[in-house]
């Protein structure tokens, strides 16, 4: 489990690709500093498994599932991604229960500069829609935010000037694909309604 608070930027030295999947190779010195093997590391909202790991860097081996469905299927050496270790039992949960489960991409489709913020508007497909609400919470490349406005497919979300240096969202541009991941009591919600009206 995390909690979207973003603890460094990282970033992809190196990827092997197979037939069905592909190790990463992810430099991030915070997020090794006491990760163990086997430990969840969350890049760009996509939880991860260290395999190996050195002094400033670790790998994880990604499924063919996962790069088909989140931005780490087209991503390249050398590429800015966003790190966070799992949450510790008593620790403060400053964003909100992140599993690092992704339920796929969006895109950006506009960015509004502010005085002293930046609002971002993103694609929502209509599997998502329905998961999505205003002043809800949304994780987007693992970072925990607050959905500042929704329509049927779009959502948008407000950034401060910390979000945008802490994390990769300050970098992206339109047309740039971002993973997601909705809230799980939503989907929970989502998942009893549907049996409750099967059985009405």
């Amino acid at each position: 489990m995390f909690t979207g608070i973003i603890e460094e930027i990282g970033r992809i030295d190196r990827i092997e690709l197979t037939d069905d999947a592909a190790r990463f190779t992810v430099r991030g010195p915070i997020a090794v500093s006491d990760a163990r093997h086997g430990d969840s590391i969350s890049v760009s909202g996509v939880c991860l498994t260290v395999v190996e790991q050195g002094d400033d860097w670790f790998t994880a081996d990604v499924m063919r599932q996962t790069l088909v469905t989140s931005t780490l299927g087209d991503a390249a050496e050398g590429r800015t991604v966003n790190l966070e270790r799992a949450a510790k039992i008593g620790d403060r949960i400053g964003g909100h229960i992140v599993q690092g489960h992704i339920d796929g991409t969006s895109e950006l489709l506009s960015v509004v500069p502010g005085e002293a913020w930046r609002v971002l508007r993103f694609s929502l497909d209509p599997q998502h829609a329905p998961l999505v609400v205003d002043k809800g919470s949304i994780t987007v490349d693992g970072t925990s935010l607050t959905v500042s406005a929704v329509g049927d497919d779009w959502f948008e979300v407000s950034l401060i000037p910390e979000t945008l240096t802490a994390t990769t969202l300050g970098e992206r541009v339109v047309g740039d694909r971002v993973n997601i991941e909705t809230d799980i009591l939503a989907r929970q919600v989502q998942r009893m309604l549907r049996f409750e009206g099967d059985r009405a």
